[in-house]
């Protein structure tokens, strides 16, 4: 933890705080100790230059992601045929013209502009994968198996296992801008999850299996979902959060950036004891979103895939801040 902190502290102090809890300037003097700090005693750290403030009730709900590694190639190739999409430059940000000027607060929406010059939604998934940016040279790499580049999408970075045995990382780039639907939740809903005859577990593994063996309502599930991430390659030693900084297994953790402070250390004391313990806000997601909402990352490998998955628990979270911003905040 007090490595992937010190990894942050250029973000953390140069970045806008969009939690509004912190200025960069209130991490200046806790980041240069850190630097300093002998890394055998890091626990005291923590203890020494942090005071811990509750956010609502403290009650978390947190998750886990990995790296998964799939196989890919850079070319198009036979078994090789499922596109993976670089940024397109039609994604753009802006007002439909039917939006009242008073409503248009904050950022405009994703879409993108019609033959006819309107501002629509952009493509959801059903429409891409039926061929709508094919043609258009964003592939940077072709997956082959559509299933597993589903999850890694979920995911939101991965790598891919070229044909020669080579390794590619690609990480996030962006989204489409259509709203996250969890499948787990879908197939809850629809009584597909349990432990009785024809049910499945709730886990990745399970939700996975779902759909190898009902492969056509599988990928009619896969597609209520109508996000769709798009990628660039990355060349760094991790794949990159959302701070900007590689994430690490085991110390980085995504949360909702509205609520909490991207680079601040956070302590979860939840019902998996894996997940007990400091971790880093260093990511964000699609469907993190809540106050004391948790993805917690695993690394990459078959023992990262099977932890990530499987992990889904409750218990409490606590945000750690410089000492001296909490009075700050109960005097407002």
């Amino acid at each position: 933890a007090l490595a992937s902190f010190v990894e942050s502290c250029p973000r953390l102090v140069a970045r806008a705080d969009t939690s509004k809890l912190t200025a960069g300037a209130d991490w200046r003097t806790v980041c240069d100790t850190a630097r300093a700090w002998p890394p055998s005693d890091a626990v005291r750290f923590f203890e020494s230059q942090f005071e811990t403030a509750r956010l609502g009730d403290g009650a978390t709900f947190i998750t886990g992601y990995f790296e998964p590694e799939i196989a890919g190639s850079r070319t198009r190739q036979p078994g090789y045929d499922v596109p993976v999409y670089r940024m397109p430059p039609d994604l753009v940000r802006a007002w439909p013209a039917e939006t009242p000027p008073e409503q248009r607060t904050g950022n405009p929406p994703l879409g993108r502009y019609d033959e006819a010059g309107a501002f629509v939604p952009y493509f959801d998934r059903a429409q891409i994968e039926d061929g709508a940016l094919a043609g258009r040279g964003l592939e940077i790499a072709w997956a082959a198996d559509p299933v597993e580049f589903f999850f890694l999408q979920i995911q939101g970075s991965g790598l891919l296992r070229l044909p020669d045995g080579g390794l590619m990382r690609i990480g996030y780039a962006g989204q489409n801008g259509r709203g996250y639907v969890g499948i787990g939740s879908l197939m809850r809903e629809r009584g597909l999850i349990g432990e009785g005859p024809g049910q499945y577990p709730g886990s990745m593994q399970g939700l996975m299996r779902y759909i190898r063996e009902n492969p056509e309502a599988g990928k009619a599930l896969m597609r209520e979902n109508p996000s769709w991430v798009f990628f660039k390659e990355n060349t760094g030693d991790g794949p990159l959060g959302s701070l900007g900084v590689p994430v690490r297994a085991g110390s980085s953790v995504a949360t909702d950036p509205v609520y909490v402070t991207l680079g601040a250390p956070v302590w979860l004391d939840v019902e998996n004891d894996l997940a007990d313990g400091l971790w880093i806000a260093q990511d964000t997601g699609g469907a993190i979103k809540g106050v004391n909402r948790f993805d917690t990352f695993w690394g990459n490998g078959p023992e990262a895939r099977v932890i990530a998955g499987g992990m889904s628990s409750r218990g409490q979270a606590l945000i750690l801040l410089p000492k001296g911003v909490l009075a700050r905040l109960l005097a407002r």
